[in-house]
């Protein structure tokens, strides 16, 4: 079934080498850590002092239980929740991704993506954790790809792909339901050769697909209208009820504001957008960089690094419920049941309180820079 997205009008307002000479080894504790605290923990990339980059399991004190080492600059962290074991994928258009686990049992292992294809920087885990699916660039054929991956030996090892049901795809996240995928199609068309450059912004058609996880068929589209096709799907969250929220980049005029957040509804397939308020229209630069939601639910959160902001909306019906202020704030978790952890490119994590007020600062180290995404794992 092919999903049509509403119309403007129903616009919701207010609401390689480098790797082998890495040798990558087992990950280092901090001194004075002595093993995984009991408290919540979280892992990101992050840039160090030095210029170096890693993934981190950090605590709220901000004291780091686990430093792995990468090759260069991560993005995202995908979690098994079944057992804690966890994959970071290389920044795109980067090749190279890290399997590990929460408790540092086991030394982390790198691995590449295949020939003709690199990372977007996201993954996501089966059900039962046997499986990881990556989105990928096959920057040959310029199509986008979810490379499939067996977990169950010492190394991950790819056992086939499947098309993401566009170019460019970036976020993947698992429904409920056990079986589908949904994927964040960016529509932005890059090659290695390249670096990051964006090679067809004029013609890009971002959309929202799900797809069949077993069988690898994608069981529904949902495209924006084609006055907003240069909005860059990029970061979801999905709530137990299987709706979906969708943060986009902007890459059309400054000049032009248009909403920043869209949600799909998995069932009918409807995809709304929701819009601010017209005093922050103009003030969010044009980009979303993270999306999650609160543990009880009720509440999604945005970062807008670019314009220093956190966004929150109403999960129930998309309406804008407030904004906080936090210099390049990108990197959101889920904290208690309806707060959040919040990480920035200047070294902080605070913590998002009621919302009304700006957010409370828990830790800072000098020097350091979080990337882009922040996620709770589990040390059970």
């Amino acid at each position: 079934m092919l999903w049509t997205a509403i119309d403007r009008r129903s616009l919701l307002v207010g609401g390689g080498a480098a790797l082998a000479a890495l040798a990558l080894g087992p990950e280092r504790l901090r001194a004075g850590e002595t093993g995984i605290s009991d408290d919540p923990l979280f892992a990101a990339a992050r840039r160090e002092a030095d210029g170096s980059h890693s993934i981190v399991i950090t605590g709220l004190d901000g004291i780091d239980r686990q430093v792995i080492p990468l090759p260069g600059r991560g993005h995202d962290v995908a979690v098994c929740p079944l057992s804690g074991r966890c994959l970071a994928f290389a920044r795109r258009p980067g090749t190279f991704a890290v399997s590990f686990d929460v408790k540092g049992e086991r030394p982390p292992v790198v691995f590449e993506a295949v020939p003709g294809r690199h990372f977007y920087g996201h993954g996501a885990f089966s059900p039962d954790g046997r499986l990881a699916y990556a989105t990928e660039n096959d920057y040959i054929a310029n199509r986008g790809v979810i490379g499939v991956y067996d977990l169950s030996g010492e190394r991950p090892e790819r056992v086939g792909e499947f098309w993401s049901g566009g170019i460019g795809p970036h976020d993947i996240l698992p429904l409920p339901d056990g079986r589908s995928l949904v994927v964040a199609n960016g529509g932005i068309e890059t090659h290695p050769d390249k670096g990051r450059e964006k090679l067809n912004i004029e013609t890009m058609q971002p959309n929202v697909t799900v797809i069949d996880r077993e069988s690898g068929t994608v069981r529904g589209v949902a495209d924006l209208p084609s006055g907003l096709h240069k909005l860059s799907l990029r970061h979801m969250a999905v709530t137990d009820g299987g709706k979906v929220w969708i943060g986009g980049q902007y890459e059309g005029s400054i000049e032009e504001t248009p909403p920043l957040m869209a949600s799909l509804d998995t069932v009918d397939g409807r995809l709304l957008l929701h819009d601010v308020p017209d005093d922050l229209r103009g003030r969010l630069a044009n980009y979303v960089g993270s999306v999650t939601m609160s543990r009880d639910g009720e509440v999604v959160a945005a970062s807008c690094p670019r314009a220093g902001r956190v966004l929150y909306f109403s999960a129930a019906n998309g309406v804008f419920l407030s904004s906080q202020q936090r210099a390049d704030a990108c990197g959101l978790a889920p904290l208690d049941q309806g707060g959040f952890l919040i990480s920035d490119g200047q070294g902080a994590l605070s913590e998002s309180g009621d919302r009304a007020g700006a957010p409370m600062l828990l830790a800072s180290s000098a020097g350091i820079s979080w990337d882009n995404h922040m996620v709770a794992v589990d040390p059970a």
